[in-house]
């Protein structure tokens, strides 16, 4: 449909620029052709999949969420095709890191709609509309930091730091990280001063008449919350991002197409949460490596494909880490524990002391 058109039209050259990263000159029909095929994907979803608020069931989520996959993966192709190998590492690379980082995001919306007790049909119209103002965000977020890089070099350090200072309070806060409490957010508190809120839900509206006022519903507030976390969290996702491309085309749709699936991930992983319990140390490590690899650029040029293998291993490791802590929840932290467990499993009395 539209990759082979775009492919065949594209300009088929690039180069580099000087601190090593793929520099191409996009043009603007480009653009309006990525901007107007995320558009199309959304309106299907919004009025072809999701018509009517249902709930939706597991196996319907992992089918969507493998062909959102599916379709940002293909995009690889298109910058493969019209820009090289170069080009399709560094969009690869960065569709990971955010993917990954999303992961989080996803739990706390699930924490947001458990307060504000969301009924789960309203939830996917909710993450709609928040994936699309995300969209947005991550739009001015990537065009304004690209810009910064251009012109202040030490912004590099800026950003470098604050990622390796994010890794670093990741890994420090372990398990123990004391959760998202909607209720005690400043920015609920800011809504609700603004805003008058109805005191129920009106179905999936997010605005309603009571006694003849218009006011916001709780689920408009919950969307505006929402908005308010992938903010807080594409601070962290962004420059992570712009570690391992400097091209705006590439950043945006490696972003766009990342969260595009985001819905999807939300109603695959929303209750599972203890079992991805090395998730955060893996994303710590990464952060911390794109953060690194940030500080250093200007002297050392870590390759993009390097950077795309550690990305893929920690991901790989922190699931598998994972499955085998899920399989053996009481796993021990000793060789001697595990001993002690081992003997107990196959009817060995223990050793008297």
């Amino acid at each position: 449909m539209l990759l082979p058109l775009v492919v065949g039209v594209l300009p088929a050259s690039s180069g580099k620029s000087a601190d090593k990263f793929v520099d191409f000159e996009v043009p603007g029909w480009a653009w309006a052709a990525l901007v107007g095929f995320m558009a199309v994907l959304l309106l299907i979803d919004l009025f072809v999949l999701h018509p009517e608020p249902k709930v939706l069931p597991l196996k319907r989520a992992a089918i969507e969420w493998i062909a959102w996959t599916a379709i940002g993966l293909a995009f690889t192709i298109v910058l493969v095709a019209a820009f090289g190998g170069e080009a399709g590492s560094e969009y690869v690379s960065g569709y990971l890191i955010e993917k990954s980082l999303s992961i989080d995001n996803v739990f706390v919306w699930a924490l947001i709609f458990t307060s504000f007790s969301v009924p789960v049909k309203y939830q996917h119209r909710v993450l709609f509309w928040g994936v699309f103002g995300a969209l947005v965000l991550r739009a001015v977020f990537i065009f304004a930091g690209v810009a910064l890089l251009d012109r202040f070099e030490w912004i590099l350090f800026v950003f470098g730091g604050f990622l390796v200072f994010t890794a670093l309070r990741l890994a420090i806060s372990g398990d123990d990280e004391e959760e998202f409490d909607p209720e005690k957010s400043r920015f609920l508190r800011l809504i609700r001063r603004v805003l008058p809120i109805a005191p129920a839900y009106d179905g999936q509206r997010l605005f309603t008449r009571v006694d003849g006022r218009r006011l916001a519903t709780p689920l408009f507030a919950v969307l505006l919350l929402v908005e308010g976390t992938d903010l807080v969290f594409a601070v962290d996702s962004v420059p992570a991002v712009l570690a391992v491309s400097r091209e705006q085309f590439i950043v945006f749709s490696s972003n766009a197409f990342a969260i595009l699936g985001l819905r999807s991930m939300y109603f695959l992983l929303a209750d599972m949460r203890t079992r991805f319990s090395y998730l955060q140390q893996g994303l710590a490590i990464i952060l911390g490596f794109v953060g690194v690899k940030m500080v250093i650029s200007r002297w050392v040029h870590i390759e993009t494909w390097i950077s795309l293998l550690v990305i893929v291993m920690v991901l790989v490791m922190s699931i598998l880490f994972s499955m085998q802590r899920t399989r053996h929840p009481d796993a021990p932290d000793s060789i001697e524990g595990a001993v002690e467990i081992g003997e107990t499993e196959l009817g060995l009395p223990p050793e008297e002391s």
